[in-house]
């Protein structure tokens, strides 16, 4: 007989970490017959790229090293000395000032067992180290290891529950580079950053129409063209002190970028907050009645005396404290505006990348005319007065705050199910808003700070009588079965099916929908139907503007109501709590653990450890037995949508 017999190779199997394809370090051990008394257990280690398995030679003071041992009370064998290690690594760490030991990629770790009662049948070792990347985990593995060669059956302890748990929700997926391949990535992602810089723009046009903002447009060209050597100079220190502004408000963005980056679900976590979206309503309700003139919102004044002094000193910095001095002074007529953009911003898809987009769009829309009147003085002879009508803009705009306001309400209602603040309701809220807005600017209603009416403007008239007919369009809203779907407000009022009026079905458009994907794969199973899988959300705009603009639509509706199943899982159903034996832990990426509580939980993990996306709406076709049939699919327009639904169906049909 040969002195090394390999008995029994990769007897158990650990995984650590179950959010990825590639998990962080993947444990597996073997066993090695040296002797009748002496055995190698063989621990092999696979490292994701980026990690650091710590050696058990680590220095003092640095991260914690490993530890192999028996497990306590254990007797009948021994350790034989320390374990050995192959593939060993030095690497700096900043952290400690020192050189670590570590393994990368890959581990091989050999400890040797004697035995001190031949009778012994099954060794039980304790594991214990540390990887490391961005974030640290510790591993604390127990292994029992059969001599015979039997695999043996673990004890499920609290933790491995947890993971069994978490691999429920990673499905088996065919075809899985399609996903990579969406159309929706690319083209929409850019169409919903031109939109929201769109919207910033125009929010900064609105801005500059107000009067903390437009007198000071000839004042500050003015200012650059007469204080300068000559007009060239004075040209190039306006065009500067634009750059400056939209520098400024770009770098209000940039914080939130650190939230975008530390996982993927942040944003969209922040934005269906229940009392997060109470407090945006909050302070939407508080800019309106700064603008309808009953108080005012200023940074202290300390904030631009010190800017203004520090624009004092010339050159470049000069005109950078300038720009900073108009961010701050003119913060009452801009903050409800920028107020807006921000908690749309976080609302939505894209968050941070969204957010500067808007700030961008902004910030330009305030530069332009500061570049532009520089270039060319004589335009400023064009300029209209200041006067009454910069208090109208205001006021008009406090309008439009409140209406803003109540969106973020509603989304706190949704989420919450509170069921107060219905689809009917919704719309009736905002036609008394509007009928508001109609009367003051036809004169019927005052506020604070306006001036004496004595005629009518035709603009006045003409932007009344808009209001009104916006009112009618909205009106139909309020009844049992509307004349039209509202698709001008679409993603705005709370989903058709959240009505004061009983409802066929709690599903988009009436549509047989299933919210539990197993339950929704029984039944695409037992039919032979291909699967609709919507990820979806209570306080999600563009789910909302998919399913009544896209869904709607006759032929794309008779596709899913015969030829799809469809499983809608809200990501945001946070109050709606998972039964407690379905309730764990669930360990992230960046090495935080996730409490999988509640079903928005659930499924919002669900979608980022299969599809690694976590934005909303996300659509997958999917066939009974987990194949994708086609490229993922976000929002879009009707055309490609029907299309992509069509093309999922001959591939099914096909097979």
């Amino acid at each position: 007989m040969k002195k090394f017999i390999l008995i029994f190779i990769f007897l158990s199997s650990f995984i650590l970490k179950a959010q990825t394809a590639e998990e962080p370090i993947i444990l597996e051990t073997a066993l090695k017959k040296v002797s009748d008394t002496e055995f190698d257990i063989i621990f092999s280690a696979k490292l994701y790229k980026g990690w650091y398995l710590y050696s058990q030679y680590n220095p003092e003071n640095a991260s914690l090293p490993l530890e192999i041992s028996l497990q306590g009370g254990e007797t009948g064998y021994k350790l034989v000395g320390k374990a050995v290690e192959e593939d060993t690594f030095k690497k700096y760490s900043e952290t400690w000032g020192l050189e670590e030991i570590v393994f990368k990629e890959k581990a091989i770790i050999t400890q040797r067992i004697q035995l001190t009662n031949k009778e012994i049948t099954t060794i039980k070792l304790n594991f214990f180290g540390q990887v490391c990347e961005t974030a640290c985990i510790n591993i604390d593995e127990n292994f029992s290891i059969s001599l015979t060669g039997e695999l043996i059956k673990e004890e499920i302890t609290i933790d491995q529950k947890s993971k069994n748990l978490t691999k429920k929700l990673k499905l088996d997926l065919k075809n899985t580079s399609l996903l990579k391949n969406s159309s929706a990535d690319g083209s929409e992602s850019s169409n919903g950053l031109f939109s929201l810089f769109f919207l910033g723009f125009v929010g900064g046009l609105l801005a500059l129409l107000t009067p903390c903002v437009f007198p000071m447009i000839p004042l500050t060209v003015s200012f650059f063209t007469k204080q300068s050597q000559n007009k060239s100079k004075g040209i190039f220190n306006a065009i500067l002190y634009g750059f400056f502004i939209v520098f400024i408000y770009i770098l209000l963005s940039l914080p939130f970028h650190f939230l975008d980056n530390l996982d993927p679900e942040i944003l969209n976590t922040i934005s269906t907050n229940i009392w997060l979206n109470i407090f945006f309503f909050a302070v939407l309700v508080f800019f309106a009645f700064s603008f309808f003139g009953f108080y005012e919102i200023t940074l202290p004044s300390s904030w631009g005396n010190k800017m203004d002094s520090a624009s004092s000193v010339g050159g470049i910095i000069g005109i950078f404290f300038m720009a900073l001095t108009l961010a701050i002074v003119s913060f009452s007529c801009t903050g409800p505006i920028l107020g807006s953009l921000l908690a749309g911003s976080l609302t939505s898809d894209g968050g941070a990348t969204q957010l500067t987009a808007g700030m961008t769009g902004f910030g330009l829309a305030l530069a332009l005319p500061f570049a532009l009147f520089a270039l060319f003085p004589s335009w400023l002879t064009s300029l209209p007065k200041s006067g009454g009508w910069l208090n109208t803009t205001k006021v008009v705009l406090g309008f439009l705050e409140l209406a803003l306001a109540f969106k973020f309400l509603s989304n706190a209602d949704l989420v919450a199910h509170w069921d107060f603040l219905k689809r009917e309701v919704f719309i009736g809220i905002w036609i008394a808003i509007f009928i508001g807005l109609a009367l003051y600017l036809f004169g019927k209603l005052k506020f604070p700070h306006d001036s004496p009416i004595k005629k009518l403007s035709f603009s006045r008239i003409s932007f009344g009588t808009l209001v009104i007919a916006f009112v009618i369009y909205i009106g139909p809203g309020v009844l049992k079965n509307p004349t039209w779907n509202l698709s001008l407000l679409s993603g705005f009022p709370p989903p058709q099916f959240y009505s004061l009026y009983e409802q066929e079905s709690d599903c988009p458009l009436g549509l047989d929908c299933y919210k539990d994907f197993d339950k929704g794969l029984e039944k695409a199973k037992k039919v032979n139907k291909p699967i609709l899988l919507d990820f979806t959300g209570w306080a999600c705009v563009n789910c909302r503007k998919m399913e009544e603009n896209v869904w709607s639509e006759p032929d794309i509706y008779q596709l899913l109501k015969d030829d799809y199943i469809l499983i809608s899982l809200y990501v945001d159903d946070n109050k709606k709590l998972l039964p407690t034996d379905q309730q764990f832990d669930f360990l992230k990426q960046n090495g935080n653990v996730k409490k999988i509580r509640s079903v928005g939980d659930k499924w919002s993990t669900f979608q980022v450890i299969n599809f690694k996306n976590a934005s909303q709406p996300y659509y997958v076709l999917l066939s009974p037995d987990l194949e994708i049939l086609n490229s993922a699919q976000q929002y879009t327009d009707r055309d490609t949508y029907y299309e992509w639904l069509k093309d999922g169906l001959e591939i099914f049909n096909e097979k």
